[in-house]
């Protein structure tokens, strides 16, 4: 086996991986290795065709294969070097990788790497629908590569389980082929994707949402003829007397999305119990210190542009550890407090100002997001709607930070 010495390898050739390998490239690292396991770059992107995409980065709505392409287009003649079609098979928490492409194994010692490995969809398993196993349950990212990419119909009557913004956007992009969709059910009380998702790709289609709603049983032997929904009671159960059957021959899932981190595990990378993404510090390195994080894998987005400006953070920090050695070591722990499901990053050093992106437990109206480090507040910002399926993004300048204490705490307060 051979072995390859670089300055920066991303793993990950999706935005969050584009972004950070652009941007280690831009920040000085000579040599930077781009392995994506695919066959072309771009991930996820390149089976997303609605529009929507760079809005908050290029102040402009592309698709996603066009949003991809920009990036791809700025990485030519950089001299990064792309392997596609390359699988990473090993990691050390000593910045060694081992990878399997067409010139067969190749160990890489890296100065510092960038995880960009994105996020997978939870199945019918994950969630345990119980019922038969007929043929017609499918994934909305299955459904959206089957349909954008492959050109293959999925169904004619279709039912959506879950309301993340992937499954009400093809519930769109099915409607407006002539597939007939009953309804979308959601388990939880409110809707698990953006506002303007809902409105655009339910509400003006008509398509009805039913909220504390979910799929009980599967009918069918070969194929899909049914389901039951039923409504949940506020503890949890099934609410009596609301079991209904709806005909569908389909049943899409959206219900949420995973960080892929299996290598951030295999390189003892402590992860977060709420994002299961790493626990990372204001450069998004990992508890491994010359091991950065970004994108999907480290929380999932519902805006591509964020991924992209947190990567490219990532990449940056990368380039400069693998020059360096080391980087300022985050002395101030960020909590989330009263209201607030998760912040990022987990720790700062307090030396510069920092974005931090967060999510809320629970919709709330005409509220503050407060920062707070002992009794006093050192940011505090009005927000006339809060939405779990909405992430909040806030800075704070590094002349807010009391680098005497050794915690701030971010809380929704009146």
């Amino acid at each position: 086996m051979r072995t390859e010495q670089v300055d920066v390898a991303v793993v990950g050739g999706g935005p969050a991986g584009l972004a950070a390998a652009l941007s280690a490239k831009e920040s000085g690292a000579e040599h930077v290795l781009l392995i994506e396991r695919g066959e072309r770059m771009g991930g996820i992107l390149n089976q997303c065709i609605h529009d929507g995409f760079g809005t908050k980065l290029m102040g402009e709505a592309f698709t996603g294969p066009e949003y991809a392409q920009i990036f791809i287009n700025r990485l030519t003649n950089t001299g990064v070097n792309v392997k596609l079609d390359t699988m990473v098979m090993d990691i050390s928490s000593d910045r060694e990788l081992v990878i399997c492409s067409s010139d067969g194994l190749i160990r890489v010692k890296a100065g510092a790497i960038v995880l960009c490995t994105g996020c997978r969809e939870r199945t019918r398993g994950a969630i345990r629908i119980p019922g038969t196993r007929p043929a017609g349950v499918f994934t909305a990212g299955v459904v959206q590569e089957y349909m954008n990419i492959r050109n293959l119909s999925v169904g004619r009557k279709v039912v959506i389980l879950g309301s993340g913004d992937i499954g009400l956007i093809m519930a769109r992009r099915l409607t407006l082929e002539g597939v007939e969709v009953e309804c979308v059910a959601e388990i939880l009380p409110y809707p698990s994707g953006l506002a303007r998702n809902i409105v655009q790709c339910l509400e003006d289609f008509e398509i009805p949402l039913y909220l504390s709603t979910t799929v009980v049983d599967i009918h069918g032997i070969d194929r899909v003829e049914g389901i039951t929904l039923a409504k949940i009671g506020p503890r949890g159960g099934i609410v009596r007397g609301t079991k209904r059957f709806v005909k569908c021959d389909t049943l899409l899932l959206s219900v949420g999305l995973i960080p892929e981190n299996e290598l951030a595990k295999k390189a003892g990378i402590k992860l977060s119990p709420v994002t299961a993404g790493p626990i990372v510090d204001d450069h998004f390195q990992t508890s491994i210190p010359g091991i950065f994080c970004g994108g999907n894998a480290l929380q999932v987005h519902d805006l591509v542009d964020y991924a992209s400006m947190e990567s490219e953070k990532a990449g940056r920090s990368a380039a400069f550890f693998a020059g360096a050695g080391k980087l300022p070591s985050p002395s101030i722990k960020v909590l989330p407090g009263q209201g607030i499901r998760y912040v990022i990053p987990h720790e700062v050093s307090g030396n510069e100002p920092v974005d931090f992106s967060m999510r809320v437990k629970s919709p709330e109206a005409d509220r503050y997001i407060v920062f707070k480090q002992g009794e006093k507040v050192i940011r505090r910002m009005r927000q006339i709607e809060l939405a779990p399926a909405a992430m909040i993004r806030m800075r704070v300048r590094s002349d807010r930070f009391q680098r005497s204490l050794d915690s701030l705490t971010v809380e929704v307060a009146d």
